[in-house]
């Protein structure tokens, strides 16, 4: 097997290791942690879930592929001009295997209780009747929308050349944390297509019925922050001194 065979296997293995710990953790947290009697981690512990395994996978494997886990992070940066246009169908179906293969696990390990039932969402995303807050169909949408905009300008911009070397994963991680604390009574939280493809082929009926928005949404918004932060980027350093000159 010849040397460029190899390093684009380990990168999307890396984006399946990555993915399936993102849902397995976030997921996980919200199914088996959520609402444990009297101590539960409740929404808090959820975003924190969702967000530590952004940090702790892209300090991991981040320097093999990227650190996408996310079929809205490869498609908005490759919207920004970070990655090839072949990059984007192997990336999102490596994400998509690693997310349905943690559901799976994460189904094996629920179901040992009493009493459990896919029937209770197992933190499928939904609108409507299958929102948390019992928000819309059109809430959901530009939650959903601005929410993965503003996550993949975060994403560009940590991972800019100019900015502070190093710190990337925690301010993606943090931004995860934070879109989370937001938006889970709206949606559950998605902003990450694979992520709710997961748990929604389990669930089946409604969830995969409403998967389109967590689709669609996502990939929209992921594609505005990319061309947003590429649009901001694009002046030269020099051309920005000279307008703060002039400023001044």
């Amino acid at each position: 097997m010849s040397v460029g065979w190899r390093f684009r296997i380990a990168r999307r293995s890396a984006e399946f290791i990555g993915t399936f710990w993102l849902v397995l953790g976030g997921c996980g947290s919200a199914v088996l942690a959520a609402r444990f009697p009297e101590i539960g981690i409740g929404l808090v512990g959820v975003a924190l879930a969702f967000g530590l395994t952004v940090v702790t996978m892209a300090y991991a494997v981040g320097h093999i592929s990227g650190g996408h886990f996310n079929p809205a992070v490869t498609v908005g940066l490759f919207a920004g001009g970070r990655i090839p246009a072949g990059e984007l169908l192997p990336y999102i179906l490596a994400q998509l295997a690693g997310a349905i293969i943690a559901a799976l696990v994460l189904y094996l390990i629920a179901s040992g209780k009493a009493g459990f039932e896919l029937a209770g969402g197992f933190a499928s995303n939904g609108y409507g009747a299958h929102s948390p807050g019992g928000y819309s169909l059109v809430s959901a949408l530009v939650i959903e929308l601005v929410l993965t905009a503003g996550f993949l300008f975060v994403i560009m911009g940590a991972t800019d050349s100019r900015a502070p070397s190093g710190f990337a994963p925690l301010a993606i991680g943090l931004t995860l944390t934070l879109i989370h604390l937001i938006s889970i009574p709206v949606t559950n939280t998605s902003v990450n297509p694979a992520r709710s493809t997961g748990p929604a082929l389990l669930v089946g009926g409604w969830a995969l019925a409403q998967l389109w928005l967590f689709w669609l949404a996502p990939i929209l918004g992921g594609i505005l922050g990319g061309v947003a932060y590429r649009w901001l980027a694009a002046a030269e350093p020099a051309a920005v001194a000279e307008v703060t000159a002039a400023a001044d």
